[in-house]
């Protein structure tokens, strides 16, 4: 797509009724077609995606919806953690967008965009917490495995429900939607542990996601669920690495921050193709 065709469809997804367009998207994907329709839909999007079937933990009566197809297990094995208990992995498949190091002013670039760690956790207390660290961005394209994982060994502490509208997160909305990913609502999910020390991976929804889940609780956004927090302090959910956390209704993008007192080396580039569960740094706590 060319740079003025990207500028008026970005143009274009700025009026629509973007949230309720994709709560009407998850509906439809949600709903029992008859069977013929069905698979005709999933066939054509696996031919158009090129979806690689091989690997999927298939229902034994195959499955009953679109968003069934869409948010598919895997097999036993078909991902493997990488077995260096220092290293922090990629918490899903796709493509690492970005990656590098948060300033000591919470300052972060994202595709040449800056944006505050602040912004993104909704929470400048918390924020704080990671001014020195290092971040890393994997967006899922629809072709991808869209289950979330956890990228550090540490028990959930609480997540954070934060508001916002629904642009895309394709190279049409982080080329021409100013702030991105700080305006799209998303799911902030802190792990604390002994490795990486705290940990918080952001599940930022997009248009077409017509909701985002967490795999240890009942909230789920863009349904009705009132933002806010969900403290599990007193009784923090232990989760190593690897271990499912949430899930996406349609494809988006994955935010990982850590602590300046976690030292770590990043291995991993920019524009690179990854995998759930492979390295993206290496190193620990002091």
């Amino acid at each position: 797509m060319g740079r003025s065709a990207s500028r008026l469809a970005a143009q274009t997804v700025r009026v629509l009724p973007r949230k309720r367009l994709s709560r009407a998207l998850g509906r439809l994907t949600s709903a029992h077609p008859p069977r013929p329709l069905l698979d005709a839909a999933i066939a054509a999007f696996v031919g158009a995606y090129d979806v690689d079937l091989s690997e999927v933990d298939m229902p034994p009566d195959g499955f009953q919806t679109f968003d069934e197809f869409f948010t598919r297990r895997l097999l036993p094995g078909a991902r493997v953690v990488d077995p260096e208990p220092q290293a922090l992995v990629s918490p899903a498949d796709g493509r690492i967008e970005d990656l590098g190091e948060i300033t000591s002013t919470g300052e972060l670039t994202v595709k040449g965009q800056p944006y505050t760690a602040a912004d993104l956790l909704g929470d400048p207390d918390e924020a704080a917490r990671y001014e020195g660290g290092r971040y890393f961005i994997v967006y899922l394209s629809p072709r991808d495995y869209h289950r979330v994982h956890a990228p550090t060994c540490g028990a959930v502490q609480y997540v954070r429900y934060v508001p916002g509208t629904l642009y895309p997160v394709n190279q049409i909305g982080t080329d021409h939607i100013p702030q991105l990913f700080a305006r799209n609502e998303r799911l902030a999910i802190v792990q604390e542990g002994d490795v990486h020390g705290r940990v918080t991976t952001i599940m930022v929804g997009a248009i077409g996601v017509g909701r985002i889940g967490l795999s240890f609780d009942e909230v789920e956004t863009n349904r009705g669920d009132v933002p806010g927090v969900r403290d599990y302090a007193n009784a923090p959910i232990p989760r190593d690495r690897g271990e499912e956390l949430g899930v996406f209704h349609m494809g988006s993008t994955a935010i990982v921050m850590t602590p300046p007192e976690c030292p770590l080396a990043l291995v991993a580039t920019p524009g690179s193709s990854i995998r759930m569960g492979e390295r993206v740094a290496i190193g620990g706590l002091g």
